[in-house]
């Protein structure tokens, strides 16, 4: 059973989770010939204090 892990940030709608988790299921299905049901799709939601892109905070980006 395949596990995917996706880092993302906090402020995507439950509707783009949602096609995301659809699409991404489909892909490795069809990558490994597995059916669908036998992966799984964690998301871990990330916010901006807690990512650092060169050197600094990206809520100091935004």
């Amino acid at each position: 059973m395949p596990l995917v892990t996706i880092e993302g940030p906090a402020n995507v709608s439950k509707e783009c989770k949602k096609e995301l988790i659809e699409n991404v299921s489909k892909a490795v299905s069809d990558a490994y010939n597995i059916p669908i049901q036998a992966i799984d799709i964690v998301i871990h939601e990330n916010q901006p204090d807690n990512i650092g892109v060169g050197g600094k905070q990206l809520s100091e980006k935004e």
